[in-house]
């Protein structure tokens, strides 16, 4: 019977097989041949690479294949040109023009930076500005109270300790920023919450009110120290002493306020009037001392004490026009 064709392989060939593993067992490869085919996880076959590839890629130990030559997988070389790339914005930054500029820029808000410094320090002193913040509660509570009832009060002039003013703290007489500071934001509150009475609320009045209500003190300021510059009036009054004065009136526009919520038009106008009095008559008395001082009737112009006096009243009789126009319409839903 021909063995071939029955599908069986001679004995021989068989024996000479079992003699070649032996042998090969006997002698174990040194290196891994290659050009052997690999067989996967599943049990296929994976393809022959070329010796000579024209990319010069080749396969690793993990089966990744990697056709840059270099000697990483293709996991590798990703992640490498991914941590190559960076952030959007990590070329610009790299860009030397781009850190020059920057550098620049830096430079010019440094130099920007110290020129306001200088200035600030140069026309507003820190420690003149603390002056003017060096209050206490007595003190506070002593002048909220001299601001609305004034009538009573004798004793006007300012107490000094070595030719220079003493502290607020220890004169109510001395003017101070953080009433009139503390006045203009409790002001603007207030405002909001009569606006929101009336079913008029809205953050464009509540801004509107409280632009308005700035632009007119610095206004008033300038306009005042123009006035003494032009009729050369002299006096001890430095602007941040006639803006504390100017800002008194938010303390008075506060009760007209309150009046007007607690008994609608009738006591907005008892307060009114009230308080324009009141302020009136404690800025004649506080400036007249600075404005109009003690001197000799010979020895000065009766035209320099007429313009004194002209500028004195000015400023008593614009603070009520000021607390009415600044106030008349938070009350003009109200039928008066």
């Amino acid at each position: 019977m021909d063995l071939s064709s029955s599908g069986r392989r001679p004995a021989g060939k068989v024996a000479q097989r079992i003699r070649s593993q032996r042998t090969t067992s006997n002698n174990p490869q040194l290196f891994e041949d290659t050009s052997i085919s690999q067989t996967n996880f599943y049990g296929g076959f994976l393809p022959q690479q070329p010796q000579n590839a024209s990319y010069g890629g080749s396969y690793n130990a993990n089966n990744d294949y990697n056709d840059s030559g270099s000697g990483f997988s293709n996991t590798e070389q990703f992640v490498g040109h991914s941590s190559g790339l960076g952030f959007p914005g990590q070329q610009l930054l790299n860009d030397p023009m781009a850190n020059v500029a920057v550098q620049y820029g830096q430079t010019l808000a440094g130099q920007g930076t110290d020129l306001l410094n200088r200035n600030i320090k140069r026309y507003v002193s820190s420690s003149r500005l603390k002056y003017y913040f060096a209050v206490d509660t007595a003190y506070v509570g002593k002048k909220l109270g001299l601001l609305i009832f004034p009538f009573a009060h004798s004793d006007w002039s300012l107490r000094y300790s070595k030719d220079e003013p003493v502290q607020p703290r220890y004169d109510v007489n001395a003017p101070d920023l953080y009433i009139p500071v503390m006045a203009f934001v409790t002001y603007i509150l207030l405002a909001g919450v009569v606006l929101g009475t009336q079913s008029r609320f809205s953050p464009e009045h509540l801004g509107l009110t409280a632009s308005t209500a700035f632009v007119w003190t610095v206004i008033e300021l300038v306009v005042l120290l123009l006035t003494m510059y032009i009729l050369n009036v002299s006096t001890d009054l430095k602007y941040l002493d006639m803006l504390a004065y100017c800002g008194y009136k938010y303390v008075g526009m506060i009760v007209i306020l309150l009046g007007g919520l607690a008994f609608q038009s009738t006591g907005y106008y008892i307060s009114m009037l009230w308080m324009a009095l009141s302020i009136a008559f404690f800025l004649v008395r506080s400036l007249r001392l600075a404005i109009l001082p003690h001197s000799d009737p010979s020895t000065v112009e009766r035209g320099n004490n007429k313009r004194r006096l002209y500028v004195l009243l000015v400023v008593a009789v614009v603070q009520p026009l000021l607390m009415w126009w600044l106030t008349r319409h938070l009350i003009a839903a109200v039928k008066l």
